[in-house]
């Protein structure tokens, strides 16, 4: 009779106890635009962008420093600038709380690493924004860590490279964050008078204060595929001025198309692209000084 009820037997063999216990969770990854499965280690070889529709994953800030420098070779800077709790903040938790929270979930000291190393054989300060800390907001210890890579660019006669990936202005740190806009475009504005460039890489997303400010003023700006760039989002634009957007409003194609940003270049040909850009830009005569 217990072929007839519904919790049949199980006739099991070893060969399909074997099979029945393989485990795939964890190997494969979804790719959100095209919904092909991807292996991880492939993911991982073409840099964490999709071998099948281009889509562009977003990349850890140290494997950004990592694939930049010549031969992944270089020094990490300001590693002890960190952030601060001035005005005792308190939202739905304490500040110093969601700083802790942020340091061990991402395994970063701030939403920012930087470091300085040669660049197709450039002298070269670079900065990377991560979206894990606090949503890569621009807080005043991420304001002075770019000012310190401008800062050693002019005394050393270096290039500056920032990759920007932002939610905007901490605002757990109220005004002091947004001046942080005033203070990294005042060292940047002394960077162009002293005639050392300063590359803008902008990846999905860059928005808030950090597009208001030093993401824009690169001598050269560089947008990954299809990364939302802009100030407020296009929801909130829509809501305002009550008008239904253009398709692709605020993505790197359209921005380029409208003469926003310089260049958009596949995350797997960036680095060829900013030597390029450097042996064009670096005076070697003042490199040589250096």
């Amino acid at each position: 009779m217990a072929w007839f009820r519904r919790d049949k037997p199980k006739i099991e063999t070893p060969e399909t106890d074997e099979e029945r216990t393989v485990n795939t969770s964890g190997i494969f990854v979804k790719c959100p635009d095209c919904d092909n499965a991807l292996y991880k280690g492939e993911l991982h070889d073409s840099l964490h962008v999709c071998t099948h529709c281009d889509y562009h994953f977003r990349f850890p800030a140290r494997d950004r420093l990592s694939i930049l420098f010549d031969d992944g070779r270089y020094d990490r800077l300001d590693e002890d600038v960190t952030s601060g709790d001035p005005l005792e903040f308190v939202d739905t938790k304490p500040y110093k709380d969601r700083i802790q929270q942020a340091t061990e979930s991402s395994g970063l000291p701030e939403a920012i690493v930087s470091g300085t190393g040669k660049v197709g054989g450039h002298r070269v300060y670079a900065g990377v924004m991560d979206m894990s800390f606090i949503g890569g907001s621009m807080g005043s210890a991420v304001g002075e860590k770019i000012t310190r890579l401008i800062e050693r660019a002019l005394e050393n006669k270096g290039a500056v490279i920032v990759y920007s990936a932002s939610g905007g202005a901490r605002m757990q740190e109220g005004a002091l964050s947004l001046m942080q806009m005033g203070k990294i475009s005042a060292a940047l504005s002394m960077l162009h008078d002293a005639r050392l460039p300063f590359i803008s890489v902008l990846t999905d997303p860059t928005t808030g204060g950090v597009t208001a400010s030093f993401a824009m003023l690169g001598d050269v700006i560089i947008a990954e595929p299809k990364a939302l760039i802009g100030f407020a989002g296009p929801r909130v634009i829509e809501q305002t001025i009550r008008q239904k957007l253009p398709k692709g409003f605020q993505r790197s194609e359209f921005l380029l198309e409208h003469g926003m940003v310089d260049m958009v270049v596949d995350r797997r040909e960036m680095g060829e692209s900013i030597v390029r850009v450097l042996d064009f830009m670096m005076n070697k005569s003042a490199e040589a000084r250096a």
